[in-house]
């Protein structure tokens, strides 16, 4: 059986008899497993969500028999209580009283508003809706707002279709009618291949991870591992569930839409690089200082700073001239080289409008990083990167251009320094077994390792110029790996 599946508490409960698609009771689906020989969709539309409820336990067992399902058990549970989803709120709460001032929306109650497959009651609302079921794919919620000059969102919780009044009841029909039709291609749309893969990228990007050219050679090198690629963009969220696995090509943050896809495709099981673990750890310099010393991993010295009367015990025990940088940098923005204490305070002061905590490290001069690119646990690619011309990084920024990159020198894996792979491994494995770049440098008193990378570069004739093919086939092997346990 493929397609949709609809599971009710009663038959009588579905609210339209002629729908094409299967529709059970969570008696049938808990009881009857054998009724699917292949990986269906499924609507939980129980009565209930509650924790050990029919519905709760037709999500848990649709994960544990690889079925794709809506709400998942993480979406019940988040919901369960406001603590669980408080760190969506303030974004939400954001998106809906940008929305509610343009449509002149200014209840002078407390009011309860239903979103329905993340549509509401009013188009104006259309990208609230999108961005409450990015967050929870529930089918029907309920948003309690309160009255002010700015609306705050009380409570979210599901809401069983059975209890919607016949307005409400009709708008969920409209919309449920509409998920099932558009959010997913029809079986003469998928793929020859057993499995396929969501590329997410951005095509306007400037220093993406991998341009569209180097992920059209993995999409070559993919389909011989029996693995369709398709390329998305942000735009795509709605389609993601879709595809059998993720792998994000485009600059991650966790305050962007490369977080909500790794959380999504984490939610639907899918494997997923990067997932959001990794980017939570990775885009964090403190915590992967804190984490890489207290494994005894060698990093530079370094100083974390609160505040500007620490400046001066930094310069102290660093010495001149000092590296400074934010948590949350990427591609050398946020890193700034200072050396006097006059201009640490006049950076410092800049930085500190951005972040409450700020990273001093020791100086230390190289003619180039290395990087072990690490898979599953494994060295997959190790590079060499020049620095920028007359610069100390590798990528320049303050050009009144495009970004100056430096040159690179890519070997193969049994030529490099054993104590660089050595340590790039056991860096990567502390973060988790996605793929990740472990910067590294190279000097008299040892290797001390920088950075750890969740979304590395990729691009092909540079980081595969020693490896060739080796590389991009290791990354379909991880997926594959995965989507065949």
């Amino acid at each position: 059986m493929t397609g949709w599946v609809i599971i009710v508490d009663r038959q009588k409960d579905f609210p339209n008899a002629d729908t094409p698609h299967k529709v059970i009771t969570a008696r049938e689906y808990l009881a009857r497993p054998q009724l699917f020989n292949r990986r269906p969709k499924v609507i939980n539309l129980a009565r209930s969500f509650a924790y050990q409820s029919r519905g709760y336990y037709c999500s848990l067992l649709a994960e544990a028999r690889g079925h794709r399902v809506m709400p998942t058990v993480e979406s019940m549970l988040d919901l369960s209580e406001r603590d669980l989803y408080a760190h969506a709120v303030p974004e939400l709460e954001d998106a809906f009283n940008k929305q509610a001032r343009k449509i002149g929306f200014a209840p002078a109650v407390e009011t309860t508003l239903f979103f329905h497959f993340g549509e509401g009651f009013d188009p104006g609302f259309e990208k609230f809706g999108k961005l409450l079921f990015d967050w929870f794919r529930c089918p029907v919620l309920e948003v309690i707002v309160t009255p002010g000059e700015w609306m705050s969102i009380k409570r979210i919780q599901p809401r069983s279709h059975t209890r919607l009044d016949e307005i409400e009841l009709g708008r969920f029909r409209e919309a449920l009618q509409r998920h099932t039709l558009g959010d997913w291609r029809s079986p003469r749309q998928r793929p020859a291949l057993k499995y396929s893969l969501a590329v997410l990228y951005d095509p306007n990007e400037t220093l993406a991870p991998s341009s569209r050219s180097s992920l059209k050679h993995f999409a070559r090198v993919a389909e011989k591992h029996d693995i369709e690629v398709d390329l998305i963009t942000r735009k795509q969220y709605h389609q993601l569930a879709e595809y059998d696995a993720l792998f994000i090509r485009e600059t991650t943050s966790i305050d962007n839409h490369t977080y909500r896809f790794a959380r999504r495709a984490m939610q639907e099981t899918m494997p997923v690089i990067d997932d959001p673990i990794s980017m939570i750890r990775c885009t964090n310099k403190v915590y992967l200082k804190e984490l890489l010393t207290s494994h005894g991993i060698a990093v530079p010295p370094t100083v974390i700073i609160s505040s500007e009367d620490e400046l001066d015990g930094a310069v102290d025990q660093l010495g001149l001239p000092i590296v400074v940088k934010i948590p949350d940098g990427s591609f050398s923005r946020g890193v700034h080289k200072v050396e006097s204490k006059e201009k640490l305070v006049q950076i410092a002061r800049e930085l500190f409008k951005e972040t409450d905590l700020l990273i001093a490290q020791k100086f230390m001069p190289t003619e180039f990083d290395w990087r072990v690119g690490v898979l599953g646990g494994r060295a997959l690619f190790v590079c060499q990167y020049l620095m920028a011309k007359q610069h100390w990084q590798i990528v320049k920024h303050d050009t009144g251009g495009a970004p100056l990159e430096g040159g690179f020198k890519s070997c193969r894996l049994i030529d490099a320094p054993p104590e660089v792979i050595e340590t790039g491994v056991q860096a990567a494995r502390l973060i988790g077994d996605g793929l990740y770049g472990v910067d590294i440098k190279q000097t008299p008193d040892g290797v001390f390792v920088i950075e750890v990378n969740d979304n590395p570069n990729i691009e092909h004739g540079v980081e595969d110029a020693a490896e060739k093919e080796a590389v991009w086939a290791g990354i379909a092997r991880w997926f594959l790996e995965r989507l065949e346990r």
